[in-house]
Order: C-alpha cells, then sequence, then structure tokens
C-alpha cells in the first residue's frame, strides 16, 4: 500500500510537471535558460520544478499572491521615463512587474559572469581615471578625443580634480548568445539604477518559496550591500562619515529604490534643497543648524550636480559641489563625470582598451559596435545597414535598456533612407551594432511555463578589498516572444536571479559584530525637509479624521432620524454646512439630498477638503519619507486609499456610507497606534506629533465655534461630544443631558481629556521645549514662547467666560504657532514635496 501510496504521488507530480512544461518551446535560434536542445531540463533547474509540481495549481497561485502582495503593501513601484501626472504624482507610479519564476544559474557559471563583470568595471574605472587625468589614451590614439569631448556626459569643469569620474558601483546589462555565451549590452556608471529591486523580488519570491532557498543554497545579497557601505565608509576623512543619498526627488523614475536603500543601508536621503555650501564644506540643514555632509551618493546625473559650474538650469543639484570636490573636502559617488563612459560609442574600443590598460582580453566581450565618427566604420555601418540595430553614439533617452534603438530591418524604404542620411550627415552621434537574439527564460502565463526573451543585470561594488559583484541581480523580462533585444523596450517583467551553491550558504548581515557596536539612542539628525513633511503628514491625517467624523455624525443622525427631538434638524443642517465651509463638500442645490454631501465628502477626490484628497495627500507627503516609515504604516496608507476611492455604479446608501467612514476611522486609529506605540521619541515623531496636535486643536476650536451659543439646543451639543470622542467622559461626570458649559469645558480646557484643546497645548508644549535651539543666548525662540503663551492662556481660562470670539483667539494663537515652528524648523522658499494643494494653516 505505501509503494502505491509514493507511486500515486510521483504520478500526480508528474502530471503536474508536464501541465507546466505543456506550452514550453524554446524560441528558434534562442539559447534557452530552462531547457536544453534536446528538449532536456537543464540540471539547475530541477528543483526548482520539483516544488512547483508539488503544489497544486491553487496553490500555486497562493503562493503568487503572497509574493504580490508583498509588492503591494510594501509599495514596490516604479515609475516610466515620461510617464506623470504632475497633480498626482502617486497616480503614474506603477506596481513593480514581478515574474514569479527566477533566473537559475550554477556556481559555475557565475564565477564566469562575476569575473568579467568584476574585469569590466576595473577596466572603465581605470580608463575613466586617464580620461580626467593625465590623459594618455587619446594622446597616444587608442581613444579618439571626439568620442569623449562629444559626449554631454563629459564634464570639463572636473578635468584634473581627484575623483572625478571614479566608480563606486557599477552595473552591466547582458545578454547570452545563440551560442550560451554572455555579452555586455551596456555599460551603466552614471547612477546605476537596480540593486534596491534585486534585493525587493529576493524578499518577494522568498516570501513566496522559502525553503527552495535553503534547499537550492541560493546566495544571498547582504554581503554585496555590506561591501559596498564598506568602500564608501573607506573613503571619507572622518572615522564615523555622514553619508547622504542624493535623490532628484519624488517624481524620479526609481525613487522608492533610493527611499528604500537609503533605509536599508542607513543613508541619509537628501535632495538638493537641503544641501549646502559654507566654507567649502557640503552641509545638510537640519532642525538643528548645518551639518557636515562626507560622502554624497547621488541618483542624479552628474552635469546636474552643480548648477555654478555645471548645468545652470538643474533645480536638483548644489551650487557650489564641484567646489567642495576639488578641494576633497567631500566625496562624490559615483564620481563627477562618470556618465562618460557608458556612451555605445567607446563599447568598440574595449576590447583594444582591455589589452592597453589591463594587459588582458575581455572575459566578457561586448556586442559588435561600430561607431560612425570614424570613415571606416562608418563605411561598414552604411553597406550592412540592413543587419544592423542603430544606437545614439552618447546618452539615450531614459534608463531603458535600449533607448532610441532602431532595427533597421523593421524600418520602411523611405525610413531607412532618412536614416542613412543622417548617419551620412552626422555619423559622431550614431553607433551601428549587431543584431542580437537574447537567450530565453520561464515565464507562467495562463497557468503554464513560456518561453521569453531576458537580459541580465548584474552590479559590482568597489569594496577596500577590491571589485565585489552581487551574487545575483535581476532580469528584465519581455512579455514579446521576439528575442532581438531592440524589442524590449516596453512590457517589462523582472526576475530574481538565483546563483546556487554545492554548500550550504553563509548568513551575512549587514548588522555589525556584537562587539563592534557603538551603543546610540538618538536615530541622527533630521533634515529640514524630512521634519516639514513630517509636520504635515501629522496635520493631514488629523484633517482626514476630522471630515470622516463629521461625515459619521451627519450619516448617524440621518439613519436615526428623530424628527421630533429638539434641535434635530438644526444640527443636521450645521453639520451639512460644515462640511462645505471646510471645501469637504459642494453647495447643495434646493432638492438635492444632504446625503449627497457626506458621499462627496468621503469620496470626491475633487473636494480639497473630502476625506479621500486629505488621505491622498497625507500619502503624497508619506511617499517622500518613504524610508522612514515602518511598512506597516506604508499598508496603512494604501488601505485607506482604497476605503475612501469612490466605488463604481451606484452611489453607496447612507448606512453603506456610514460603515465606509467607521471603517477608515478605524484605520486612522491603527496608525495612532503605531505612531505610538512603534516610532522611538526622536525629532521626527515629536514633527509628526506636533503637527496632529495643532491640526487637532485647530479643528476642536472650529467645531466649538460651529455649535456653541448660549442657547444652543442639547442636540448642537451632543453633535459637539460626537465630533471630539467625548460622549462616554461626559456621561460619566454628568447625570443631565448636554450643558454648555460643561461641554465647553470639557472639549476646550479639561488637559485630562486627550480630545481637548488644552490638552494639544500642553503636549505640543512639552514637544517644542524638546526641540533644538539655534542660539545659546538664553531667549525664547518663536516656537517656544507662543506654546507658554497657549499654555498660559488655557491653564487660567474659565469655561464661563469662553465665547466664540475666545474660541476663535485660541485658534489663532495654534495657527500663529504653526507658521513660527514652520519658520523656525522648515526649509523656506521651497516648496514641500507633499503637497499640490494649499496647505491651510
Amino acid at each position: 500500500m505505501a509503494l502505491q501510496g509514493r507511486s500515486s504521488s510521483t504520478r500526480v507530480r508528474n502530471e503536474r510537471r508536464n501541465a507546466l512544461l505543456s506550452g514550453y518551446r524554446p524560441l528558434p535560434g534562442a539559447y534557452d535558460e530552462l531547457m536544453a536542445a534536446d528538449g532536456t531540463i537543464r540540471p539547475q533547474w530541477e528543483p526548482f520544478l520539483a516544488e512547483w509540481s508539488a503544489l497544486t495549481s491553487d496553490e500555486l497561485q497562493r503562493r503568487f499572491g503572497l509574493a504580490d502582495r508583498h509588492v503591494r503593501d510594501t509599495g514596490v513601484s516604479y515609475r516610466v521615463h515620461g510617464d506623470l501626472d504632475e497633480n498626482d504624482p502617486l497616480a503614474s507610479e506603477r506596481a513593480w512587474p514581478l515574474n514569479h519564476a527566477p533566473l537559475v544559474l550554477t556556481g559555475q557559471e557565475w564565477k564566469t559572469i562575476a569575473a568579467g563583470v568584476a574585469q569590466r568595471a576595473q577596466l572603465l574605472d581605470s580608463v575613466l581615471g586617464d580620461i580626467y587625468g593625465p590623459g594618455r589614451l587619446i594622446a597616444g590614439g587608442a581613444l579618439p578625443a571626439a568620442a569623449i569631448t562629444g559626449s554631454p556626459d563629459y564634464l570639463r569643469p572636473v578635468q584634473g580634480v581627484t575623483g572625478a569620474g571614479q566608480l563606486q558601483i557599477y552595473a552591466a546589462d547582458l545578454g547570452r548568445g545563440p551560442d550560451g555565451r554572455w555579452w555586455v549590452l551596456n555599460d551603466r556608471t552614471q547612477a546605476p539604477s537596480g540593486a534596491g529591486y534585486a534585493l525587493e523580488n529576493r524578499l518577494a519570491i522568498g516570501r513566496a518559496f522559502p525553503d527552495l532557498f535553503r534547499t537550492m543554497n541560493v546566495e544571498r545579497l547582504a554581503a554585496f550591500f555590506q561591501g559596498f557601505r564598506a568602500g564608501l565608509v573607506a573613503r571619507a576623512k572622518r572615522v564615523e562619515p555622514r553619508i547622504c543619498l542624493l535623490t532628484p526627488g519624488q517624481l524620479n523614475e526609481s525613487y522608492f529604490e533610493q527611499a528604500y536603500l537609503a533605509r536599508y543601508l542607513g543613508f541619509l536621503l537628501v535632495e538638493g534643497g537641503d544641501l549646502v555650501m559654507r566654507d567649502g564644506l557640503v552641509h545638510v540643514r537640519t532642525i538643528a543648524g548645518f551639518k557636515r555632509a562626507d560622502v554624497i551618493w547621488r541618483r542624479i546625473d552628474g552635469d546636474f550636480a552643480d548648477p555654478l559650474e555645471l548645468n545652470a538650469r538643474s533645480a536638483l543639484g548644489v551650487p557650489g559641489l564641484v567646489e567642495a570636490v576639488r578641494a576633497e573636502n567631500v566625496v562624490v559617488a559615483n564620481g563627477l563625470g562618470s556618465g562618460v563612459i557608458e556612451a555605445r560609442a567607446l563599447m568598440g574600443f574595449m576590447p583594444k582598451l582591455a589589452r592597453e590598460v589591463l594587459g588582458e582580453e575581455l572575459i566578457l566581450p561586448n556586442i559588435a559596435t561600430w561607431w560612425c565618427g570614424q570613415p571606416r566604420e562608418r563605411g561598414i555601418v552604411l553597406d550592412r545597414l540592413n543587419e544592423m540595430s542603430v544606437s545614439p553614439a552618447f546618452r539615450a533617452t531614459g534608463d531603458g535598456l535600449d533607448g532610441g534603438t532602431v532595427l533597421v530591418a523593421d524600418l520602411d524604404r523611405n525610413e531607412r533612407e532618412v536614416l542613412r542620411t543622417r548617419i551620412t550627415e552626422r555619423g559622431l552621434d550614431h553607433v551601428g551594432q549587431e543584431v542580437v537574439r537574447l537567450s530565453t527564460m520561464p515565464v507562467m502565463q495562463g497557468g503554464r511555463l513560456e518561453p521569453r526573451p531576458m537580459t541580465l543585470r548584474v552590479f559590482a561594488a568597489a569594496t577596500p578589498d577590491g571589485w565585489q559583484v552581487m551574487p545575483g541581480g535581476f532580469c528584465r523580462v519581455s512579455d514579446e516572444s521576439d528575442a532581438r533585444a531592440v524589442t524590449m523596450r516596453s512590457g517589462v517583467r523582472s526576475s530574481d536571479v538565483w546563483v546556487t551553491s554545492d554548500q550550504p550558504v553563509e548568513q551575512v548581515t549587514l548588522l555589525p559584530s556584537p562587539d563592534r557596536i557603538p551603543i546610540r539612542r538618538i536615530v541622527g539628525i533630521l533634515p529640514s525637509r524630512a521634519a516639514d513633511n513630517l509636520f504635515w503628514l501629522g496635520r493631514y491625517l488629523e484633517r482626514s479624521e476630522a471630515t470622516l467624523r463629521l461625515v459619521r455624525a451627519l450619516l448617524g443622525r440621518l439613519i436615526n432620524a428623530d424628527d421630533q427631538a429638539p434641535g434635530h434638524a438644526e444640527t443636521i443642517k450645521r453639520l451639512a454646512n460644515l462640511l462645505v465651509a471646510w471645501g469637504a463638500a459642494p453647495a447643495t442645490p434646493k432638492g438635492r439630498p444632504i446625503a449627497a454631501q457626506a458621499r462627496s465628502a468621503l469620496h470626491d477626490i475633487e473636494q480639497y477638503g473630502s476625506a479621500a484628497a486629505s488621505v491622498r495627500e497625507a500619502r503624497r507627503t508619506a511617499s517622500v519619507i518613504r524610508e522612514r516609515l515602518s511598512v506597516d504604516a506604508w499598508r496603512l496608507f494604501g488601505d485607506l486609499q482604497r476605503q475612501l476611492a469612490a466605488p463604481p455604479g451606484k452611489p453607496t446608501s447612507e448606512g453603506e456610507a456610514f460603515e465606509i467612514a467607521d471603517t477608515a476611522l478605524k484605520s486612522l486609529a491603527a496608525f495612532s497606534g503605531l505612531s505610538q506605540e512603534n516610532m522611538v521619541r526622536g525629532a521626527g515623531w515629536r514633527f509628526l506629533d506636533i503637527g496632529r496636535r495643532i491640526e487637532r486643536g485647530v479643528t476642536t476650536c472650529r467645531f466649538a465655534r460651529h455649535f456653541i451659543e448660549n442657547d444652543a439646543p442639547g442636540n448642537c451639543l451632543d453633535a459637539l461630544l460626537d465630533l471630539t470622542d467625548s460622549q462616554i467622559t461626559y456621561r460619566s461626570r454628568y447625570m443631565l443631558g448636554a450643558s454648555l458649559q460643561p461641554v465647553l469645558d470639557l472639549v476646550m480646557l479639561d488637559p485630562y481629556n486627550p480630545r481637548s484643546v488644552a490638552f494639544q497645548v500642553e503636549q505640543l508644549d512639552a514637544e517644542i521645549a524638546a526641540l533644538p535651539s539655534l542660539n545659546d543666548d538664553g531667549m525664547l525662540e518663536e516656537p517656544r514662547r507662543l506654546a507658554l503663551k497657549l499654555a498660559a492662556e488655557s491653564r487660567t481660562a474659565e469655561a464661563s467666560r469662553l465665547d466664540r470670539t475666545s474660541v476663535l483667539f485660541f485658534e489663532q494663537l495654534l495657527m500663529g504657532l504653526s507658521n513660527a515652528v514652520a519658520e523656525r524648523y522648515f526649509l523656506q522658499n521651497s516648496r514641500p514635496e507633499g503637497s499640490r494643494m494649499t496647505r491651510l494653516a
């Protein structure tokens, strides 16, 4: 019976395996990574197929869902160059397109790839050192001067500067030809992207198939990042350097990756506006003043790094940065000017340069390339034009695999003649390259595996011990079956790369060894821009909560209508009017139900005060400081947006809208719990909480002004208690119904009620007192002075003397405090990235 059971299990697995491979046919003329030419499966793929064959179709889909949810919940995203909605940048973010099947390579094969990539990194670094240094290669004829000076990435102001062009991280795009050999398709030296996405691919696939990593002994990635970080630290002058990752900002195509790597590596994520030159040094603008930056890992193009000496139109760089580099007061990685070496115009010279510079042949050749700036090579390209792909000789469009490349065979006759004329007249700007047929790897399509063309991006980092290659990388896999490299301009998925070992893989962590960990309790400096966005994140979240409470209070009274209750109609009218006054809902024409206003206040993104609009602004603000937020916090923003999205079809009922508001309030409460229980009480948390406290205080004042009158009906006062979540406290203290003075004392002056204005003022006083001061002259700074004034006013006020005018006075003091905090701690004359709409005080 046992033998019969094992036989049945084996038969089931074989059937599933056959189903997975039923449509798998290697593309003609292309090397297939999974299947050999004779139809057999390559040995390194057998454990992978065995694991997948052991799972039913439903189980496999559940595993895929785990990986996809990881991508969605952690916000792994990218943008396509040129695909941007400036009114809503997050709307143009695309979820990272994950292929669930990894590329599996043996450790033996990887040794050749790693050696070739490390050799090429060393070669390019040496050539760059010569280009910006002695210039022997050009003087000796190994490189034509026009191939260098014709590039927009050659930066003349850094000629002769120490560190100019020096590589710290390098990426090579590789393709495998029909004969099984790997070829270099492109060099990435400007600001290579993708290392963070490779890490996220690993995490996502690891969540779906954790056992496979152990059984297949997949090499880990952490050691690569450890070496990269050590390389940056080694180049700094100070023992404990401050390393900044310079990002172009939230609108950049790979901003998610930049924020992710900054958090993973412990670097400070900054934009050009966060940095300033003083006395020949680069400093970070922080809430405690200027702090020196030692190393800048740039993710902006070199010519945008300094508007004074490079591109004057740049708004991304740091004025004076070149001067600081020239004085060797800051390290920039990769070195300014490094982009010149990734031009396709230079690829044809690489074999000769390897022999000239390294005395070696290239381990990984590049595809045959002819730069048309030379008469002989231009003639070859024109004679064989129909067989060629033609690309820009210098900077291509975007960061794609083949931006600007055309396959001549696909052009019509007129287009070919136009191209021929352009090459004849401006050969300097073009290269001709052989058309490469890429290898294919499996993707899941319709429940079975199918082959698709792929390229492999591999990373190398300069470390104190030499060049270190990431044991993996990531693949770009085309959705099209055409195996020519130039067809991969769109419809691309990403795959993890597994390098397998015959031995168990050592576990590597980025954490230092226990005997070398310096004890610290403060997480570090807080840049002014980060403080600004944390402050407004708090305000937007509190603003969202206030709108949701208004909607819930209004809908609750509409659903449980008691037309005979005193003041019932008046309360509903005031609640609806308050939504209109806040810009959460449009004014209601006669005959339009009030419930429609509540629905607008929930879902209408065009109403700047609606809950949906406030949550959108909160998420946009959070995206600028993504490296400072946990995965759980980011997931809650996604949940809130989905909850408040306008439902398709007919409008929601009053009961359904009430449930939506209630659910969204629970999500906001979850975020409050995360911030209160999980965030370290450092400066970042303080600005988040200061923003929330100011907004809550202002909101409570506005609620009070709207509902308090000497003859206010009890129903209006009940609404005020609902809006400030104080009903239970009031009922426990007073046996009578809602009365004006006790209600006012509870929501305005009670320091024990966490929803009262007085409580917010007490918290603000303590938190602002803990913020750093710029001067030690004993004088109070404006935020501290206003906080003390507010505290004194709230402690000495009496409920019997409160009226609309005195409540307005408290509101104006809170708004003045908000302005004082902004003027003291935030960047001035710069617009925080988190917001498009006017930020109301």
